[in-house]
């Protein structure tokens, strides 16, 4: 079903969309030794607002970093009492300009013995010379681009419908990055090049496949779980271009292949398979797989080809357990009544190619 709080907020160009502390914990801990000695740049990122700003500023002698710097866009539209970090002191604070914030060492301020928030307070509130102001605070510009140059490592949720861009700059630039976006980005024409081509993979994910984010929009998500002052969206997930040790963990293949379980698509010489998990071990050809495969893929024990909405025919699946009639997906293929099927990756085993 469509994601209604997403397609609201990319046709409204609304991208207030806040990650939780634990999401950024979870995923962040398989990356730690990426960051040693190295500048992190989260550049859609208010420090008032942003639990990234919070991850690395709280981490940030744990981690080993050199720098951090953090900027913000103008016109936020979150206001005061929806802060997240809610610094004291700051309550006056010009949410509508854009700023960046630069840390080079956060210490031990008030002599407690350990580093926490009230010395990230601290910092803030005392040495003016971590913050200043931008023009604009848009990542395209040059004065972003110019801090995205200095910077070894991009880690921040960037704006939903402006992923395209933003991911094509992060490559372009030649930057390591942990960015949050859609699985569906799998399936753009801008994305899927760089994932065929081993320049870009899914992190480990959130759990569930869905997230809760801090933000000012009406959540109207149609499934359940609903959190106040969160809206609710469906099909979120990491991308990355930093190497982690799933990405090495073979696939283990249980399934035998046959023609009964598993149909061929009308308009592409391949088989169909319906489950990631489902990969038959002995099929040596291509095979359709979801896009969330992508958890699963492993580059030296499958090769990606394409990415497309294939047909089956409506009679083959008819008699597949578990069939779902799609009327509104359903065309002619070839002269045969099919049904399309949603974006499929397809893939080869390398390790039966021969």
């Amino acid at each position: 079903m469509p994601n209604k709080n997403l397609n609201a907020a990319k046709r409204a160009k609304k991208d207030e969309f806040y990650t939780q502390l634990s999401d950024i914990e979870r995923e962040l801990q398989h990356y730690w030794p990426h960051f040693r000695g190295k500048t992190v740049l989260c550049n859609c990122d208010d420090p008032y607002e942003s639990n990234f700003f919070k991850y690395f500023a709280l981490n940030f002698n744990q981690l080993g970093l050199k720098k951090l710097t953090c900027t913000c866009y103008n016109g936020s539209p979150v206001q005061g009492s929806e802060l997240l970090l809610h610094f004291e002191g700051f309550d006056t604070e010009p949410r509508k300009l854009a700023y960046k914030v630069e840390i080079t060492e956060v210490k031990d301020e008030n002599g407690d013995g350990a580093v926490d928030l009230s010395d990230v307070r601290y910092l803030l509130q005392n040495d003016r010379n971590v913050l200043s102001l931008l023009q604009t605070g848009d990542f395209r510009s040059r004065e972003c681009i110019q801090l995205l140059d200095e910077a070894d490592v991009v880690v921040t949720n960037p704006p939903f419908s402006l992923f395209r861009e933003y991911i094509g700059q992060l490559v372009r630039h030649g930057k390591k990055f942990l960015i949050v976006g859609h699985q569906n980005a799998i399936t753009y024409k801008e994305v899927f090049p760089l994932i065929k081509d081993n320049k870009v993979w899914l992190g480990y994910g959130f759990k569930g496949a869905a997230a809760h984010f801090y933000s000012p929009y009406e959540d109207t998500a149609t499934a359940g779980d609903h959190r106040k002052d969160m809206i609710r969206v469906s099909g979120v997930t990491w991308f990355t271009n930093m190497d982690i040790p799933k990405r090495s963990e073979e696939l283990d293949l249980v399934c035998r292949y046959s023609s009964e379980k598993y149909p061929r698509y009308e308009d592409f010489d391949a088989i169909d398979v319906s489950d990631s998990l489902a990969v038959p071990f002995d099929y040596g050809g291509i095979m359709g797989v979801p896009i969330t495969f992508l958890y699963f893929f492993n580059p030296l024990q499958f090769e990606i080809i394409d990415c497309c909405e294939p047909c089956i025919r409506l009679e083959t699946l008819m008699k597949m357990p578990k069939f779902k009639e799609y009327k509104s997906r359903q065309k002619m293929c070839n002269g045969i009544l099919c049904q399309k099927k949603y974006h499929r990756l397809l893939i080869r085993n390398r390790q039966l190619q021969n």
